[in-house]
């Protein structure tokens, strides 16, 4: 069964070469057409017969997190105690049929350690698309099952670990993958990768330490997009130049001992009495940020950012945020308490409560500010105020942090925009439209006497 899973891994789940590409390729265009949020789940384990050969699912099943359960709750209950989950910013099956050791390659693939582990492990099993809610809340599950907190860890870090195959662990190993973009090639990244997962397996090994793996990711990569692009459009993006990517800035990370609290913005500005400040290059990408103040545990969450020489002088951003438990949703909910600024012995409020979500997810809004123009989350507690601040893109996350990508955003956007009341209006007026036309149509009557020419001849009054 192992060897099975390792084949269909190498070969991108591909059978019959000619007529499987072609149901592939409408699947993948099908998925990126509906904007689908799937990734791929790969486990092995140590120990025999955690999984059957019926739990393997089809190709374009979607995994949900009940479903998910079920895979892995036999394997946590009868397996080894020791569990690694290997999480990549990025990953989708479309990685592994595009780096993958297709048709046999296999010193072309950048996948060789995982496969050789699922060739020689006793228990495997590959979910080709399981759902982003599963993957997101997936920590948090093995956590609760295992009753062990899960541990941050490097190979460093490993090799000095002492693991016991009675007790219970979560080791939790960050994988990276950087897009098409970066200074590496996706190829490299998942090769680096893939070493990553051989070195770690190998340091377990030399300790016969029994365990069961896991290998997902927060997202999909949507190699897609980058090798097969779309079909009808292949012609011209061959002519065409291609276009300079956006820069984009990783998020601020306030870490203790792991990441808890992101924040990030497309733009961040500033304005003290009329004269503006564009911070977005002072605050992102910098490695030598202020963040003197900020604070985190559960229920509570500070950041801090301060620059020494901002209008003159020494000025910081405080972002308050608090996590509390409702019963009516029986979930716990996250808010912007406030939003503060400090400068020459003097705070300056700001009340952003509309900034709020499930503590699980982040928070995103394509523009947060003071200024009123675009909605006003960010309102002073005196007016007028000395300070203004725009956000644009906005996204913060203080609670269930996971490495360093943001969990699933809740938006700011409200459920009835512009155009769908406009559509809404326009529906209602054609349909009075039709309802008087159909009132007057029902409301015709026909005459109720006629001229017999056996009778008198009827004889209408006429009115002058």
């Amino acid at each position: 069964m192992a060897a099975t899973a390792a084949a269909r891994l190498r070969a991108g789940t591909l059978q019959a070469p000619a007529l499987w590409q072609m149901r592939w390729l409408l699947f993948v265009l099908v998925a990126v057409a509906e904007g689908e949020q799937q990734v791929p789940l790969v486990l092995w384990s140590s120990d025999r017969d955690l999984w059957g050969p019926a739990a393997n699912t089809h190709e374009g099943h979607i995994t949900s997190d009940m479903q998910l359960s079920t895979y892995l709750d036999p394997a946590l209950e009868l397996g080894p105690r020791n569990v690694l989950l290997f999480l990549q910013d990025k990953l989708s099956i479309e990685d592994f049929t595009a780096y993958g050791g297709v048709f046999g390659n296999k010193q072309d693939s950048a996948f060789s350690n995982l496969e050789n582990a699922l060739d020689l492990a006793p228990s495997s099993l590959v979910l080709p698309a399981v759902d982003w809610y599963a993957v997101s809340t997936l920590t948090t599950y093995l956590q609760e099952k295992l009753g062990a907190s899960p541990l941050h860890v490097d190979l460093a870090t490993l090799r000095e670990l002492k693991l016991n195959a009675s007790l219970p662990a979560l080791l939790l190993i960050r994988l990276p993958y950087t897009a098409s973009s970066g200074l590496m090639a996706p190829r490299e990244v998942l090769t680096g990768n893939d070493e990553v997962i051989g070195q770690v397996l190998s340091t377990l090994k030399s300790e016969d330490v029994p365990y069961t793996a896991a290998l997902t990711a927060v997202r999909p990569s949507r190699v897609a997009r980058d090798v097969a692009m779309v079909a009808g459009t292949l012609g011209r993006q061959l002519l065409q130049k291609q276009t300079a990517s956006a820069v984009v800035h990783p998020p601020v990370s306030y870490n203790d001992t792991a990441p808890r609290i992101l924040f990030w913005a497309q733009n961040f500005s500033v304005a003290y009495m009329e004269h503006w400040e564009d911070l977005t290059s002072l605050t992102f990408g910098v490695q030598d940020l202020n963040l003197t103040g900020s604070f985190w545990n559960d229920s509570f969450a500070r950041l801090s950012l301060t620059y020494e020489q901002l209008f003159g002088t020494m000025v910081t951003f405080r972002f308050i945020l608090a996590s509390r438990f409702y019963p009516v949703s029986a979930r716990r909910w996250f808010t912007m308490e406030r939003l503060e600024i400090h400068s020459n012995g003097s705070v300056t409020y700001f009340n952003a409560s509309q900034v709020t979500g499930p503590s699980i997810y982040s928070f995103h809004c394509e523009y947060v500010g003071s200024l009123g123009k675009n909605g006003d989350l960010l309102v002073p507690r005196v007016r007028p105020s000395l300070w203004q601040m725009r956000l644009q893109h906005f996204q913060i996350q203080a609670f269930n942090v996971t490495g360093e990508q943001f969990s699933y955003a809740s938006d700011c956007a409200g459920f009835f925009s512009p155009g769908i009341w406009m559509g809404l209006l326009t529906s209602l007026f054609m349909l009075f439209i039709f309802t008087y036309g159909l009132h007057m149509i029902l409301s015709l009557k026909t005459m109720d006497r006629f001229d017999d020419h056996k009778g008198p001849t009827i004889s209408l009054t006429q009115i002058v």
